[in-house]
């Protein structure tokens, strides 16, 4: 059953990404998300760089935060990076994951803290 999970993932990961692509203007927002953290990364995809990444790791939250609250400091703090770096618009890249839970919270941590996608 994994193995069909994971083949699904990527179908519908490829699926995505013919739609979504970032440029300099509106870089892309990648998603991913382990059992144990979630990762996020700002990508210009028409030079291949990341201009921004944040982990789950490098956030502190607290030893008794849900993975729900660790994926919205995450996204705050990415937009706080991204704020600094002079990025304000981006493209979110699901990573074929749904938009619920973990990838959810981390997607209005991100508008809260002033990413516009």
């Amino acid at each position: 059953m994994a193995f069909d999970k994971a083949k699904r993932r990527a179908r519908i990961q490829k699926i995505i990404r013919t739609r979504v692509s970032g440029t300099s203007e509106r870089p892309r927002l990648s998603v991913f998300r382990s059992n144990k953290g979630i990762y996020a990364q700002i990508i210009d995809d028409t030079i291949g760089k990341t201009l921004v990444s944040v982990s789950s790791k490098h956030v502190s939250v607290g030893d008794e935060a849900t993975k729900v609250a660790s994926a919205t400091a995450v996204g705050k703090e990415l937009a706080s990076r991204a704020q600094e770096k002079g990025i304000s618009k981006v493209v979110f890249d699901r990573s074929g994951y749904l938009y619920h839970g973990r990838v959810k919270s981390l997607a209005e941590g991100a508008r809260e803290g002033g990413l516009n996608f």
